[in-house]
């Protein structure tokens, strides 16, 4: 069994090439939308999804089908055609390049896998089977998005604005680290899930750290 690295990559302002134009090309493009990517897909064909994002702007469409040299200045590309000639011409000429590739159904022969996703702000969840299929990773990240709600993100804005507060009053890492863990097991993810929350001012953030220090 082949094992990937899970790595986030950071595709702002890249390059980002889609081959191919149907449900599978669509859910790559969907997926590489919040990025801050520049997304070209290149077929003859797309699905009336893409055909909305390029009306838009959202995706620059190369209409016809992919030609060697496409990929040139590209950081990533998904082979994603239906056609298994194309797709390995694509792949040829991106191990040329250098270029991170993707293709689909073959992750055996891919450099990275796009595993299933759940975000909640803040909060990513990477959901991989290592080729188990897509039906098995949907299940699973089903589930995942179910035990982490919608709650996780307001939570995850209040410890990282309390991490920073902490950081900024608090000079010894030892005592950052107790009152971090202090706040992570005093119920505010409850609070926050059963809508009794509020936000706290700079002076209750302050009284908090000061008070929680002296203990």
């Amino acid at each position: 069994m082949q094992h990937f690295v899970p790595i986030s990559l950071n595709c702002k302002n890249k390059i980002c090439c889609i081959v191919g134009g149907g449900r599978i090309a669509e859910r790559k493009v969907k997926g590489l939308m919040e990025s801050g990517a520049f997304i070209t897909v290149i077929s003859p064909n797309i699905t009336p999804d893409l055909q909305v994002l390029a009306d838009h702007k959202q995706l620059h469409w190369v209409n016809r089908v992919y030609r060697e040299g496409d990929l040139q200045g590209a950081f990533l590309v998904y082979a994603a055609t239906d056609r298994r000639d194309v797709n390995d011409t694509v792949a040829h000429e991106a191990g040329q390049r250098g270029i991170l590739v993707n293709v689909a159904d073959r992750s055996e022969e891919a450099d990275f896998i796009t595993p299933g996703i759940i975000r909640r702000g803040r909060l990513t969840i990477s959901v991989s089977t290592a080729g188990a299929g897509p039906a098995v990773t949907s299940e699973i990240t089903s589930a995942l998005d179910t035990l982490f709600g919608r709650e996780y993100e307001p939570y995850l804005d209040f410890m990282y604005d309390m991490r920073q507060a902490i950081k900024r009053i608090v000079s010894s890492p030892q005592q950052r680290a107790k009152l971090l863990r202090r706040l992570a097991s005093s119920g505010i993810l409850e609070q926050i899930r059963r809508q009794e929350f509020t936000a706290w001012t700079q002076e209750e953030i302050d009284t908090w750290i000061a008070q929680n220090q002296e203990e």
